[in-house]
Formats: C-alpha cells, sequence, structure tokens
C-alpha cells in the first residue's frame, strides 16, 4: 500500500469526486453526491500538501483558517434569494486563484523553461483574469448592486476583438520573450483579460444570466485546468477540466432553453420590444375561458380561489418572485391542499427560471416537494391545453407569450411554458410590470386571466386561507 504509485491515489481520488458528480442526478441522492464531492476536494488538499513536503504549514493553517472563518460567515449571512450572487462571486473566486498561481508561476520558469507549461500559465492567466472580472459584474448585478439591464457599448465587439488581439499580443510575448519581459508582459495580460471580461459580462441581463453564470463555471474549471499544466498537478488537471465539462454542458443547455447560440448571447440580442414588430402567423390560436357575467362581479381574489377549487387538474409556475417573497413553503402547501381535494398537481421549472441553473428546483426542494411532481418545459407544454388552471408564482418572461409573438426582444425566439393554453390562469405579481427582459407579459392582457397582485407569500397565503 505504501508503496503504491502517487498517480494510483490520484485517481482514486478524481473516482470519488465522478462517483459524487453522479449523484447530482437526482434529488434523493444530490446531498450525499456533494458531500461525497467535497470529500475528493479535502483528500486533494491533503494529498498535495503531503506529497509536497511543505515546510511553511503554519502559512497554510493561518490562510487555511482565515478562508473557512470568512466562507463561513458568508454563507450564514446570504438568504436562499442571494445565492445566485454568491455562486457567481464563488467563480470569481476560483477565477483569482488561477490568475494569481499562473502569475506567480510564469515569473518563476526562465526563459528556456518549457513552452507548454509557458502556454498554459498565460491561457490560464488571461481566462481567470477574465473570469474574475466577469463574476464581479454578474455578481454585482445579481445583488442589484449594478443595473441589471444589458449595457452596450459604442463599438462594443470590435472593442472586445481588440481586447483578444491585444490579449495575444501579450501572451506571446511572455511566452517567447527573454528574462525580465515576464513581469510586464503577464500584468499587461491579466488587465486585457480583466477588461475583456468585465466588456462580456457587462453586456448580458435579462433572462440571459443564467446563461453567464453557467459560463462563468465553466471558464473558471478551465482556469484550473490550465493551472494544474503549469505547477505539474494531475488532480488540479482532473478536477478542472471536471468542472470545465460539466460548465460547458450546463451552459449548452441554458442556451438551448433560450434557443440561441452562446455568441448570440455575447453579441446581445434586440433590447427593445416594438408593438409593431409582431411576427406574422405566430399569434396565439386558443383563447383562455371566458367570465361569465356574475363572476365578473367577484373580486380576482373570490374567482381565482372559485377556479382552484374547482380545478381536477392544476399546474404551478414558480419564478424568481417567488424566491423573493420565501413563498415555497406557502405554494408546496396550496400544492398539497389541491392535491387532497382530489386535483392532479405538477411543478412546471423552466430551464431559465430565476437567477442560476436549478435555481427553482432547489427552492421547491428546500420546502420539501416531492421530487416526482416536478416536470421539465418539454413534458409541461404538451398538458396546458388540457389544463383546468395554471397558476403562475412571481414568474414573467417564461410564460410569456411575446417571446413567440414579437420579434427584436431579449426573450425573442425563447421557448416558453405555454401557460396561456390552459382553461385558466391564475397570475401572482407584485405588479402588472414587465419582467426582467424588460418585455410586456402579453399573457397578462389576456381575457379569463386572473391577476393577483402583491407580495407572493401574501397573496398565496390568502389562497390558502380562500381554499381552507
Amino acid at each position: 500500500m505504501h508503496d503504491l504509485p502517487p498517480i494510483v491515489f490520484d485517481f482514486g481520488i478524481i473516482g470519488i469526486l465522478i462517483v459524487g458528480i453522479a449523484r447530482f442526478t437526482s434529488v434523493r441522492t444530490a446531498r450525499g453526491g456533494n458531500l461525497l464531492a467535497a470529500l475528493a476536494l479535502a483528500l486533494a488538499v491533503a494529498a498535495v500538501l503531503l506529497r509536497d513536503g511543505l515546510e511553511t504549514w503554519i502559512v497554510v493553517l493561518v490562510a487555511t483558517s482565515i478562508g473557512s472563518v470568512a466562507g463561513l460567515i458568508v454563507a450564514k449571512r446570504v438568504s436562499m434569494i442571494q445565492i445566485p450572487g454568491l455562486v457567481a462571486f464563488q467563480h470569481g473566486a476560483g477565477g483569482v486563484a488561477a490568475f494569481l498561481i499562473s502569475f506567480i508561476e510564469l515569473q518563476r520558469i526562465d526563459a528556456s523553461g518549457p513552452s507548454v507549461a509557458k502556454v498554459a500559465g498565460v491561457v490560464g492567466a488571461f481566462i481567470g483574469a477574465a473570469t474574475f472580472a466577469g463574476s464581479v459584474i454578474a455578481s454585482g448585478k445579481l445583488f442589484g448592486k449594478l443595473r441589471q439591464q444589458p449595457t452596450v457599448l459604442v463599438g462594443h465587439n470590435p472593442f472586445l476583438l481588440v481586447l483578444v488581439a491585444g490579449s495575444i499580443g501579450a501572451g506571446a510575448f511572455v511566452v517567447s520573450g527573454g528574462p525580465g519581459v515576464a513581469l510586464p508582459g503577464t500584468l499587461v495580460l491579466i488587465g486585457l483579460a480583466a477588461v475583456f471580461g468585465w466588456g462580456i459580462a457587462i453586456r448580458v441581463g435579462g433572462a440571459d444570466m443564467p446563461v453567464l453564470i453557467s459560463f462563468l463555471n465553466a471558464s473558471a474549471g478551465l482556469a484550473a485546468a490550465f493551472c494544474g499544466v503549469i505547477i505539474e498537478s494531475q488532480l488540479l488537471v482532473a478536477f478542472g477540466a471536471t468542472v470545465a465539462a460539466s460548465g460547458s454542458i450546463l451552459t449548452h443547455m441554458m442556451c438551448r432553453a433560450m434557443n440561441r447560440s452562446l455568441l448570440n448571447v455575447f453579441k446581445g440580442l434586440g433590447s427593445a420590444p416594438s408593438s409593431a414588430a409582431k411576427r406574422p402567423g405566430a399569434e396565439i390560436s386558443r383563447p383562455l375561458q371566458s367570465v361569465s357575467a356574475p363572476e365578473e362581479r367577484a373580486s380576482p381574489m373570490e374567482r381565482a380561489i372559485s377556479s382552484m377549487r374547482e380545478a381536477k387538474t392544476a399546474i404551478i409556475v414558480p419564478g424568481y418572485g417567488m424566491a423573493l417573497g420565501q413563498a415555497q413553503f406557502e405554494v408546496v402547501r396550496l400544492a398539497r391542499l389541491l392535491a387532497d381535494r382530489g386535483a392532479e398537481v405538477r411543478f412546471a421549472v423552466h430551464p431559465v427560471a430565476g437567477r442560476m441553473p436549478g435555481h427553482m428546483n432547489v427552492l421547491l426542494a428546500e420546502a420539501e416537494a416531492s421530487y416526482e411532481d416536478l416536470i421539465e418545459m418539454d413534458d409541461a407544454n404538451p398538458r396546458f391545453k388540457d389544463t383546468d388552471v395554471v397558476l403562475v408564482v412571481g414568474a414573467c418572461d417564461v410564460v410569456n407569450p411575446a417571446a413567440s409573438t414579437t420579434q427584436g426582444t431579449p426573450i425573442s425566439g425563447m421557448p416558453i411554458l405555454r401557460a396561456h393554453e390552459a382553461r385558466q390562469v391564475v397570475v401572482c405579481n407584485l405588479n402588472e410590470k414587465a419582467g426582467y427582459s424588460g418585455v410586456p407579459n402579453q399573457l397578462y392582457e389576456r381575457p379569463g386571466v386572473i391577476m393577483l397582485f402583491g407580495e407572493a407569500k401574501a397573496t398565496v397565503t390568502a389562497l390558502l386561507e380562500g381554499m381552507g
């Protein structure tokens, strides 16, 4: 056992990580998978420290203690609604670690050092710095500290191309330069990369934010993998590549959910809806259930309660407003009440609902919603036309028919949950303003849609009391 080569232990640790990630595919096993992945990371850190025979253990212990305490404090203070911003910030932490390691290692390699290591260091520094800057912008937007709408500069795309060209030149200077050029070359490279990351993230907003978050996840992992090459750590290469691969797959899924390419997300699409920009032949074909004269005299809350009492089938569409109002517990209670009254109830979760991938799934799991009751968009859409009532809680863009009827908007072409095809729609929303994309919701204008304005938790609680 003692004579086994280090690579055997490394493969063992990598195997634990892969098994942990594989368990993320199910809600029931995800928590255990998360613990397994954390165990793999802890073993990797321990293996590196023991194998390299550090002489300055006190520095490692002090740094680890400070980081652990800071992380614990942040984790305890951040609420569930702030998790997307925290996740974006964590991607930035990975990026800054990557470009700092690359920066130091590039200064340690002499002019005759291996070119592969130099190239890996240059790429790691560029991706790490760009990820850090982009994550800071994304986190600022998600925490509401920065303007959340896309910011497009004059000549935005040519400006980004100039930054890329400058970074390639600086990187080539570092790789091929003689003594004394590594420091200024690397500093210029990191500076250009940081501006590039800022330029990419600042123009992303609206419903595209989950794409940016998953992309930053992938880029942070890629930067770590290149760091692993320059410091000759196969563990870091494997872990970084795994994160990069999973983030890339997630980014692809988010882009597919938005029905656009990654390039189009970063290039930006239309920014302002136009009333004259209707797409021919794309009108909504099936009207909602009309409201009779006696029902018109009832209040919206009374009509909503009546519809839900009579419903045999119901679909609940959760959105960011539910998260903002921390209404997931009341929503799940309402679903159980409907089920107890004999209705078939499902939760339809749009892939980009919320501010990061899987945001709604996490919130519903927190409220102990049954995993079997959660259905994805492709499974939900065929069901809407046979559904008695759809309850939309704090969701706007993901149910906005304008995505398929209006051109030139940030959500044009985005697949939506076709709630408007149901017999009755009840919308719990703070107000009638447009969603995160800034596109007015055509669903709100449809006849028969019951609008319940107010904070999500209070509105759903009122529905619960009325149903009881």
